[in-house]
């Protein structure tokens, strides 16, 4: 096996691995989920970082095309659209609980803007929130926000497991989803927020 590896060109040795590793993801299609959880963030906090975002890679100078980029595209160009598309399962977002709980955070948002706009709360490496500071802020401040904090978690917590629950994913995996959910939340954090790097460190966005 080693041999014929070694002597296969590199576009197809690579349009090999690109297929395995399409063929692992449809047990968990990772891609599938972070659009699901951009679109549910999205809703939450609404598109206001959407054009922003939209304008900062558009004055992205382009990269070079990568070998792997090109074997991308001639991969696709050989299964069909159809099949390469196939392979990203649609992910059931649309449940009456989801909904329930995707709501519930939305309305929640505005009351916890000011304190994340302060630095009083963060958005944690594991998709929640945490209280990182009380300063300037008075004791029924402090006990608001604890109580917003904790009701907040509460219902990602139960929305990481429902999207597993609707989707037959099984429980171990909710752990994936909630990092996966963490990197949206970042990725649609307004400027000045504080966000908790993989190594439990803070830093403002």
């Amino acid at each position: 096996m080693a041999q014929i590896l070694t002597r296969m060109p590199a576009v197809f040795l690579i349009a090999f691995i690109i297929t395995s590793c399409i063929t692992i993801n449809i047990y968990f299609p990772a891609a599938a989920v972070e659009k699901a959880a951009d679109r549910i963030v999205e809703e939450v906090w609404g598109d206001k970082n959407k054009e922003k975002q939209k304008e900062e890679m558009e004055n992205t100078p382009g990269e070079p095309q990568s070998l792997l980029k090109d074997t991308l595209r001639l991969f696709i160009s050989v299964i069909g659209p159809a099949e390469a598309q196939a392979q990203e399962p649609d992910i059931n977002v649309t449940t009456p609980a989801i909904r329930a709980l995707k709501d519930s955070i939305q309305g929640r948002a505005n009351d916890l803007i000011p304190y994340m706009n302060s630095g009083n709360a963060g958005l944690t490496n594991d998709g929640f929130l945490e209280v990182r500071s009380g300063e300037g802020l008075g004791l029924q401040d402090k006990a608001r926000l604890n109580r917003l904090v904790q009701a907040e978690n509460k219902d990602r917590d139960a929305l990481y497991a429902e999207i597993a629950k609707a989707n037959n994913f099984p429980p171990e995996r909710i752990r994936d989803i909630k990092t996966i959910f963490a990197g949206s939340w970042a990725k649609n954090a307004r400027p000045g927020w504080w966000i908790q790097g993989g190594d439990g460190s803070w830093k403002q966005k």
